[in-house]
């Protein structure tokens, strides 16, 4: 985009993208083709190009026609007053750059976007396998938030499918890719999967070969040594760093320094991307470094976060229905992004945990005790209290709508950083900072004498650190500082010349400006002086009409000198400019210019200056962020009545205990219709739950929302329950639903099994495993075989908290083995009638009704096996043909009676051999000859063998079961009895 005068111009190619992308002309122009914006719509037409996945150059005029003139007076040739305006690339963007930029945008027209924009760079390189099968690939991957100033990085070994590459991908969802080439085939294949030409994510690639040994670290270090030389940082910067909590971040070269061999290539592929953009800056000390997987999280597969809906729902990929939705109450954007960063970054430490807790319940406790204080009457004990713990919350909460309201702070400081904010933004980020901070100042105990600790306003160490942070009067100073020099009514109406409050000790250069312009301005008003005397007229003065100013207005009959110059006029006056007057305006336009120069550059290296200072706004950021989060978790407890986890010691067993737990997304639609379900699982004892039941009965509900709980309480959020024990996992682990990726050649059954490998693999005793039907991806037996092996090898190997949701009874047989530690549930339900018929009609004269009964799902999970399915109540949900269900309910009825008659015949045949037993125990007993006159009486014994067994398989037949007891003692009296 190319300005020229008062618009933007495309031309060739350029031009035709344009015009497809944005609905404009273009048009042939001295054989090229062009298309045009006005430059007030510049913004607007930005982000659209942008949007659409393009990178987009801004070239823009940097001399004026003042200026120009007056450099080609100075060079006395004419010929450069001729020749074009000098242009130059002023800026360059793309989607994850253009958040960085967007306050030099004039006339934004759309709204910038909230969520995170990350600029990802992927780089691989293949290993000798050295542990387990499958892992031969080092991946390294570095992600950039330009705008947030934020680097996340990491370098792990993959699997053949790339499970972790995906799981970075899906919890970053960056905008923009880089692909250090060259990458191995897998690799390449789940990068086209997920950035390929139907998404609209921008990639470039770059190539890895340039880096020999050595090669990025040092390239690295010499940005990091000319940014160090061009701008000086105090170590107090530092510091105050380090009490936002963030003791393990490295910073600046340090942390490259600590980097392993793939992520310095990529952080070096990413620095060389982002200096077209001119903001490598920011990775040199003004980044906050951080690890995709820290000591104190959890790392959440791309499955989990899928499979739970913890970002996005699985129906149309929206936030709609998500976890994310549900629980997110944040006030600001900066607050929301760090909030999608916790919820896919549960905490793995229980101190840390605590602390979350102990804020959000200091929190929900102080929106409690408002009612209460007015209540109270002066000198109560206690009044003091209630009334400063009311303050926590009412602070809270208007600081944070506040900041709401106003610009994004977090994104604004980084522009700043970046040179790229409007001295507008500029204000309003120092401003809100300002202001929050003397909010939360109140709530800060350094300059209020309080003897009894019971009395502190802030109990909780994390929100007293946080509060103290963010109201830092180092920081509040350094605001009031920089807003002194900025005058606030200029920068409202973006007035750079009266922007400055000028002074020989702070802008001097702004000061000699501003006195060349008024010394202009000075001689000209000495002009009108001079005509009043040559003209002998003591009332003539300058009129100024349509923007042309200085002019002097006769009638038009009045005559004046040959050498003026006619501007206008009317019927009854004509204005005239002086040769004097028309060369001292051309001096106060070359005055005036030179000053908004000036002003530009002031304003620039003003921006520039303060990078001194951005460590500290950057920490005062990140600390309301996580009041923004705190206060988020809290006012879900409190509206939806949640209650605090709490969590064992480590040196205790696993184990977890829910009561009337609940699903958080379900229950914010449903509410109280909510069917609340226990659970109560422990190492020492009952550790695994085989869960079976009815199709849509519940139980991908039941197990979704026990893993969702552990993630929510883990998280620091309370939970949807009455009552919540828990231990600490190290990871939560699901394989449920069916899927398969086509791009990749994988079928369902081969995205199972993966699925179930990567468990198998790396779970631990402490972890939690939620498997939904594996197996049903392949034949009968194929199937319950490795279903059977795999829940088999997590008991024994593993000894995990497993929950294994099956539709195969033959599973429950593992219970025998692992007596006590595996329990069998089912979903309950209510059947109106019977629930299957057959007909001895045929089929073609069969009435149009089903004769399928209705069942009614009470969702509620009860001890014991459930033996059937309900498919075909299913299949008449979902409308198949009537025919159809009446052909699938016959053709059930008989499976299930030859299933019925081999098992009958199984039955009869272990009858006879206890008849045999029997027989063999009276030959021993009497002898032989003795025993064929008890040869009845031992088939009937065999007989009641056999329906004892199939009375203990069978809950209805008790009193048969009762009777038959009754046949076996008189049968054994009677032996007894003969044996006499």
């Amino acid at each position: 985009m190319v300005e020229v005068g008062y618009r933007f111009r495309f031309f060739g190619e350029d031009a035709a993208i344009a015009a497809a992308v944005l609905g404009i002309v273009a048009h042939p122009d001295h054989s090229f083709l062009t298309a045009s914006i006005p430059t007030f719509r510049l913004g607007f037409h930005v982000r659209r190009l942008v949007a659409a996945g393009h990178k987009v150059g801004v070239v823009r005029q940097t001399e004026t026609a003042a200026i120009k003139a007056a450099a080609a007076a100075a060079n006395k040739g004419g010929g450069a007053a001729a020749a074009p305006f000098a242009r130059g690339l002023s800026a360059v963007y793309t989607r994850a750059t253009i958040e960085a930029a967007a306050g030099e945008l004039e006339g934004g027209g759309a709204a910038p976007e909230e969520g995170s924009r990350y600029l990802v760079c992927v780089v691989d390189k293949e290993v000798e396998a050295t542990g387990r099968e499958g892992f031969q690939v080092k991946v390294g991957v570095v992600a950039i938030e330009v705008s947030t100033g934020e680097v996340v990085h990491g370098e792990f070994m993959d699997t053949a499918s790339r499970s972790g590459l995906e799981a970075v991908l899906l919890g970053l969802a960056p905008v923009e890719v880089i692909l250090g080439t060259p990458l191995t085939f897998a690799t390449e294949k789940v990068m086209t999967a997920y950035a390929g030409s139907t998404s609209d994510v921008r990639v470039e690639r770059a190539s890895c070969v340039c880096f020999g040994e050595g090669g990025a670290l040092a390239e690295l270090i010499s940005l990091f040594e000319k940014s160090v030389d061009n701008d000086s940082r105090v170590e107090d910067d530092r510091q105050l760093m380090e009490t936002n909590g963030n003791n393990t971040n490295l910073h600046g070269i340090e942390a490259v320094m600590a980097m392993p061999e793939l992520v310095v290539q990529a952080l070096a592929l990413s620095v060389r991307y982002l200096k077209v953009f001119g903001m490598e800056r920011i990775i040199c000390f003004g980044s906050s470094f951080r690890p995709f997987s820290a000591d104190t999280e959890m790392s959440l597969s791309a499955n989990t976060l899928q499979q739970l809906e913890v970002l996005k729902n699985n129906s149309d990929g929206t936030t709609e229905g998500s976890l994310f939705q549900t629980m997110n109450n944040t006030c600001t954007a900066f607050g929301s992004r760090l909030f999608r960063n916790w919820l896919t970054h549960p905490l793995c430490d229980r101190h840390l945990i605590g602390a979350r807790h102990d804020a959000v319940s200091e929190i929900s406790e102080s929106m409690g005790s408002r009612h209460s204080i007015n209540n109270l009457q002066d000198g109560e004990d206690g009044s003091s209290v209630a009334l400063a713990r009311s303050d926590l919350s009412t602070i809270l909460s208007s600081v944070l709508e506040m900041l709401g309201k106003s610009l994004d702070i977090q994104r604004g400081i980084t522009r700043i950083f970046h040179c790229k904010a409007t001295a507008k933004e500029f204000v309003g980020v120092i401003q809100s900072i300002l202001t929050a901070g003397k909010q939360l100042q109140k709530l800060v105990l350094e300059d209020i004498d309080i003897v009894s600790s019971q009395h502190k306003p802030v109990h909780s160490s994390l929100l007293r650190r946080l509060i103290s942070t963010a109201s830092s009067s180092t920081i509040l100073n350094n605001a009031v500082k920089l807003l002194s020099c900025l005058n606030k009514d200029a920068a409202d109406r973006e007035d750079m010349l009266k922007l400055f409050i000028a002074s020989v000790d702070h802008f001097p250069e702004v000061a000699e400006g501003h006195a060349n312009v008024e010394m202009a301005n000075h001689k000209l008003n000495l002009l009108i002086v001079d005509y009043r005397k040559q003209l002998g007229m003591h009332s003539l003065e300058f009129k100024t009409v349509s923007g042309t100013t200085h002019l002097i207005e006769f009638p038009v009959d009045r005559r004046v000198p040959s050498n003026w110059i006619k501007i206008n006029s009317t019927k009854k006056t004509t204005r005239y400019h002086t040769p004097e007057i028309l060369k001292n305006l051309d001096s106060l336009m070359l005055a005036t210019e030179e000053l908004a120069v000036i002003c530009r550059s002031t304003w620039h290296k003003f921006l520039t200056d303060f990078g001194k200072y951005y460590a500290q706004f950057q920490a005062v950021v990140e600390s309301l962020a996580a009041l923004d989060c705190l206060y988020s978790f809290a006012v879900l407890a409190k509206h939806n009545n949640y209650v605090r986890p709490t969590f064992v010691h480590e040196s205790e067993p696993s184990q977890i205990h829910i009561k009337d737990g609940r699903h958080p997304v379900l229950e914010s639609s449903l509410g109280d219709n909510f069917v609340p379900n226990d659970i109560e699982l422990h190492a020492d004892g009952e550790y695994c739950q085989i869960v079976t039941g009815p199709n849509m009965g519940g139980k991908s509900c039941y197990i979704r929302q026990v893993a969702l709980i552990i993630l929510m309480a883990q998280v620091g959020s309370f939970v949807p329950a009455s009552s919540a024990k828990l231990h600490v996992v190290d990871r939560i682990y699901t394989r449920m639903g069916a899927s398969d990726s086509i791009q990749q050649g994988t079928s369902t059954f081969h995205e199972e099994m993966n699925e179930a490998s990567n468990i198998l693999h790396n779970c631990s005793s402490r972890s939690l495993v939620i498997i939904d039907e594996l197996g049903r991806g392949t034949s009968t037996h194929d199937g319950v075989a490795i279903a059977y092996a795999t829940l088999h090898y997590l008991l024994k190997e593993k000894k995990c908290i497993t929950i294994f949701v099956t539709h195969y009874p033959k599973i429950l047989d593992i219970q025998r083995e692992f007596e006590g530690n595996v329990g069998a549930y089912h979903v309950s339900y209510l059947a109106t009638r019977k629930l299957l018929e057959v007909t001895d009609k045929p089929l073609e004269t069969s009435p149009e009704s089903n004769d399928l009964g209705e069942i009614t799902f009470l969702y509620k999970l009860v001890a014991g096996a459930s033996d059937k399915s309900f498919g075909l109540n299913v299949a008449m949900l979902a409308q198949l043909p009537s025919r159809c269900i009446k052909r699938a309910s016959v053709m059930a009825a008989k499976l299930q009676e030859e299933l019925s008659v081999h098992e009958e015949n199984k039955l009869w045949r272990t009858t006879d051999v206890a008849t045999v037993d029997v027989q063999s125990e009276c030959s021993t007993k009497v002898g032989l000859h003795c025993a064929q006159p008890y040869q009845g009486l031992a088939e009937a014994c065999g007989r009641v063998l056999l329906n004892m067994t199939l009375a203990e398989s069978n809950k209805d037949v008790m009193d048969t079961l009762s009777s038959l007891k009754n046949a076996w003692e008189i049968a054994q009296k009677t032996i007894e009895g003969f044996l006499k």
